[in-house]
């Protein structure tokens, strides 16, 4: 409890962009946030008055983030299930607890616990750590299934990293000889993929947002729309049901994003979890009556879950993704007025985050009613500060 607001103290482990819209919106309900940074220059710890230096993988410096916290929680799913355990045992309330975050951490006890609960998804097979092994099984999946089917190491993957689609069993090889744990997935005929985003609190009160469209590139997530087009009700209803129910299986607390394949048969399969706050609500900033940040902290907190309430019919979030190696592009201060002067009513997020290729550097969110006319706002908002053209053809 902080002595000073008579409030609790939010621990959370990571200092990215997450954290910092996490400390965002901590702000607006007086609660302390309490970081453990890498680095002083990460996004969050250059914001946030309280911030401890150090390494998820350290349980001393875990222990350091956790003294005087109310709670710890995460930002990423990093963090090794028995410094967890370990936290707790010395008396510290962790959320999301070590037994549910395990499978946001290892992709096999994922997939195994979704058969066990009947949820439908891709066939998949684990993969031995013998890569003479590995290359006959996978030779003998792809047999039952056809090629081209998805390696995946079966932890630490993020962002399209640690994800192979390969079309031979040579193409494998670089992967099975790796010494990377890896699993095996039948390639899935995917119309598009959709992330139903839930939380949950240890009380065990429930709220869904609206199932979300995203939109993939190289494995990034470079738009979400919300909600997803043209999803029929009953299906919008099944998913959100759906991701409530693996968050109460699980005993998820706090935020839970699962991402899911629509099929091009109409199905709806999981694909992975995560159990934090995720991309895929990064609109619900303003596009829904509580963000997915401050209901992350009323759920670890325990206190009643907010509405989620859509604040407009169509909302869209575009990730800005640095073009170049520069530490700041050459005026990006410029680009925000004119951004500001031409999209008056598209919010911007930036992170506070170095500029390197490919990396999520911030968003943007629009809001209206045609999903065409917010879609393309969007785009051309996002591209301006991203490249300095605001044609909005860099989604391609």
């Amino acid at each position: 409890m902080d002595a000073r607001t008579g409030l609790p103290v939010v621990g959370m482990v990571g200092a990215g962009q997450l954290a910092r819209m996490t400390h965002q919106a901590a702000i607006a309900l007086g609660q302390s946030v309490r970081l453990l940074a890498a680095s002083p220059d990460d996004g969050a710890a250059l914001v946030a008055p309280d911030v401890v230096i150090g390494e998820h993988t350290s349980l001393a410096d875990l222990e350091a983030l956790a003294k005087g916290c109310d709670v710890v929680t995460f930002d990423h799913e990093h963090v090794p299930g028995e410094h967890i355990r370990a936290l707790v045992a010395a008396g510290h309330t962790v959320y999301p607890p070590a037994d549910a975050l395990l499978y946001a951490q290892d992709k096999v006890a994922m997939r195994r616990r979704m058969e066990e609960l009947g949820v439908a998804g891709p066939r998949w097979r684990e993969l031995p750590p013998d890569p003479v092994a590995a290359a006959e099984a996978l030779e003998e999946f792809a047999a039952e299934v056809g090629w081209p089917v998805v390696l995946k190491a079966v932890r630490g993957g993020y962002d399209g990293k640690g994800v192979w689609l390969v079309d031979r069993a040579d193409a494998a090889a670089p992967v099975l000889t790796s010494g990377t744990a890896v699993m095996v997935e039948a390639a899935v005929p995917i119309a598009r993929e959709l992330a139903a985003l839930v939380a949950r609190s240890p009380f065990g009160q429930g709220a869904a947002w609206p199932v979300a469209q995203t939109v993939q590139r190289d494995g990034i997530c470079v738009e979400v729309i919300a909600p997803a087009p043209g999803l029929g009700e009953r299906t919008a209803e099944d998913a959100e049901a759906l991701a409530l129910r693996i968050a109460a299986e699980l005993g998820v607390v706090g935020v839970l994003a699962v991402e899911l394949f629509e099929t091009t048969g109409g199905e709806v399969w999981v694909n992975e979890l995560a159990m934090r706050p995720h991309n895929s609500g990064h609109w619900t900033i303003e596009g829904s009556r509580t963000s997915q940040f401050e209901q992350h902290v009323r759920a670890v907190l325990d206190y009643p879950l907010g509405a989620t309430t859509p604040t407009a019919p169509v909302v869209v979030m575009a990730n800005l993704l640095a073009a170049g190696d520069d530490v700041v592009p050459a005026g990006i201060d410029e680009r925000v007025h004119h951004f500001m002067a031409r999209w008056p009513d598209v919010k911007l997020h930036l992170y506070g985050k170095g500029f390197r290729p490919g990396r999520k550097v911030g968003h943007v969110t629009a809001l209206g009613d045609d999903v065409d006319e917010v879609l393309a706002r969007a785009r051309a908002a996002r591209d301006y500060v991203a490249f300095g053209d605001p044609s909005g053809d860099h989604h391609e």
